[in-house]
């Protein structure tokens, strides 16, 4: 008996099973969330590609250190040296909007779930607003005229604003259509709104650099692309060539709308929730109090 133990001692000695702590399990699914949005985030831009040409580089790296390709192996360490910063120069575009989508999507508190928010609500966008903002566009869409109108939401416009001439205005039909008049001084560039005012005209917004976008669409459509991804902005477009009617949200487009499609897009800015965050323990406790008062 005493050998039969002897001998599983030694044949298990190399089996070692750390102890599990919560502190380590949390790790682990902190690294797992990272590195699920990390490739989620490659996927999506161009740097999927490097990230597979880095794979190659690594792969002919370890050929060369078994097969001892001594010459090989030196020219690969010396390239993948000043890689790293060639890297950060290419990609500076793609760094930077992934920062923006960090920032923009508060993923700690609703990962954690420890942030209690009581909800009121702030009208952006007035009904008034709405159908006046749908009449300029289906009057421009008739002429084909060329439309291009921003509306910032929680993330500020004032980068892109100071690139254009200031209005202050009400929204109305009528002066969304004189700005977006063909030979006229305001016409080129995009119109921000903001809390039911158009605060100004021929703005500058950054180009989508997104190899999906369908080659048909214009300068234009890809400007609002542009915005939506770097915001959270919702931009309405007026074709010039066709006319039709396209909402950008999100870095995703909304094509060919018609007057109900559009106001129900637009009806999405109605309501901004505003909170007042306070730290609580468990995120299900308010609805489990609200069950148990009933």
């Amino acid at each position: 008996m005493e050998y039969i133990k002897q001998f599983l001692e030694l044949y298990f000695d190399w089996l070692y099973i750390p102890q599990l702590h919560i502190s380590d399990i949390v790790e682990i699914i902190l690294i797992a969330f990272v590195i699920y949005e990390v490739v989620c985030w490659f996927q999506k831009t161009r740097a999927w590609t490097l990230l597979k040409g880095i794979l190659v580089v690594f792969f002919f790296m370890a050929l060369s250190s078994v097969l001892q390709f001594n010459t090989i192996l030196w020219i690969l360490q010396q390239t993948l040296s000043i890689g790293i910063i060639a890297i950060i120069v290419l990609f500076q575009p793609e760094f930077r909007r992934a920062l923006e989508q960090l920032g923009r999507k508060g993923f700690v508190s609703s990962m954690i779930g420890m942030v209690e928010q009581k909800d009121t609500t702030v009208e952006r966008i007035t009904n008034e607003t709405i159908s006046e903002v749908a009449q300029a566009a289906f009057e421009m869409s008739k002429t084909r005229t060329g439309a291009l109108i921003v509306f910032e939401q929680k993330v500020a416009l004032g980068e892109y604003e100071s690139t254009g001439i200031s209005i202050d205005a009400c929204v109305s039909s009528q002066l969304l259509i004189n700005i977006f008049e063909k030979n006229t001084p305001l016409h080129d560039g995009a119109v921000i709104v903001r809390n039911n005012r158009v605060v100004c005209a021929t703005c500058y917004l950054p180009l989508s650099d997104n190899y999906d976008i369908n080659k048909n669409l214009g300068t234009r459509h890809r400007a609002a692309i542009g915005i939506s991804e770097v915001s959270d902005s919702l931009t309405l477009i007026v074709s010039e060539e066709t006319g039709a009617i396209s909402i950008a949200d999100g870095g995703k487009l909304i094509r060919n709308l018609d007057v109900e499609g559009l106001k129900k897009q637009l009806k999405k800015l109605q309501q901004e929730k505003n909170t007042n965050k306070r730290f609580k323990l468990w995120k299900g406790r308010k609805q489990n109090e609200a069950k148990t008062s009933q």
